[in-house]
């Protein structure tokens, strides 16, 4: 190449690059210039002290799954249990974990939440025991000493397993223990208590605890399938910023999905953040959980309009409340990926 050509070819860039600095739209796409906006702050109340029904939002915390999303994320314990619904209602949070009954109530008390993502497609839950008391059907409860916190849900889940069996729940003796260790109290003086097998079940198998458990999977005739937990936001911030809602619901299915995959990373993740808990018991419970979060679902977070209908709906008829849910204001899979 001669000298008279390069001459020419640095002239042409020299232009380009005087054009390009005198006008910033010309520069190219490959070379976006840096985002100036404030991420939007958020606060997200738990329902409980975290647990692995959180996992999927501390990977979307730890991942940058929230800020590629351009949010500041806050977790926050709520201040006792069963006000995180009141503060996400009140829009004094963004975001909260819940349950479908507890939502179901509040939506009943106008109190205007919406549920955005089923965290687990299916129950859970089921009533524990350990073995040599001898419960393995819902008509082993008649004679024993259930140990729970006194909620009318309890009774009446108590009341339907054991009418689906033709037992009697009045031979039942029902006892206030308040929240405690339940795998300590039913090693005393109390028969059977509710657990969430995931968390509970798994720690008993850790424990060496021989326990027989009545799944409420397996008695869908006596007692409805639900959601819990669920993630729920206000009618009030999906109508003020549904753009919000879709960023975080999408960073968090991402959060999930990361979960699901990579259980044992996930559990490393939630350990960072809570390292109180126990090592053995999170990884244990993430691969447990990892198979149940979405299910048999398309994807993570769908919920069925039949699932919140039917649960409502016996719920009204267990006279756990006092008039029938519009099921279809009351969640939505709008703002799932």
């Amino acid at each position: 190449m001669s000298v008279r050509s390069k001459g020419l070819i640095a002239l042409i860039i020299g232009m380009v690059l005087v054009i390009c600095l005198a006008v910033p739209n010309m520069w190219p796409a490959a070379y976006p210039a840096a985002k100036s906006a404030k991420p939007m702050p958020v606060k997200l109340v738990l329902d409980w002290a975290p647990n692995t029904n959180h996992t999927g939002i501390y990977v979307a915390l730890e991942k940058g799954y929230y800020a590629e999303e351009g949010l500041d994320v806050e977790i926050l314990e709520p201040a006792s249990v069963g006000s995180t619904e009141a503060v996400v209602g009140s829009e004094k949070a963004d975001f909260g974990i819940s349950m479908q009954e507890y939502v179901t109530s509040a939506r009943l008390s106008g109190v205007p939440l919406v549920s955005i993502a089923a965290v687990i497609q299916h129950n859970t839950s089921g009533f524990a025991s350990i073995s040599d008391r001898g419960i393995r059907t819902p008509e082993d409860f008649e004679g024993k000493r259930y140990g729970g916190w006194g909620s009318p849900l309890e009774i009446a889940i108590v009341k339907g397993l054991m009418g689906s069996v033709g037992a009697d729940v009045q031979e039942v003796e029902f006892v206030n223990i308040g929240i405690g260790d339940l795998l300590t109290f039913i090693q005393r003086d109390i028969d059977f208590v509710w657990i969430y097998y995931g968390w509970d079940g798994i720690e008993a198998e850790l424990r060496g605890l021989d326990l027989n458990v009545v799944m409420l999977e397996d008695y869908k005739d006596a007692v409805p399938d639900w959601y819990t937990p669920v993630i729920i936001t206000s009618e009030g911030l999906i109508k003020k910023d549904p753009d919000k809602v879709a960023r975080f619901v999408r960073a968090t299915a991402r959060g999930y999905e990361f979960a699901i995959a990579n259980p044992d990373e996930a559990a490393a993740i939630l350990l960072k953040h809570a390292p109180e808990l126990s090592h053995e018991l999170v990884v244990a419970s993430q691969r447990w959980l990892s198979k149940r979060y979405q299910d048999d679902a398309e994807r993570w977070g769908e919920q069925k309009l039949e699932v919140w209908q039917e649960f409502a709906d016996w719920m009204y008829e267990q006279g756990i409340v006092d008039s029938r849910l519009d099921a279809e204001a009351a969640f939505t899979n709008e703002f799932l990926p």
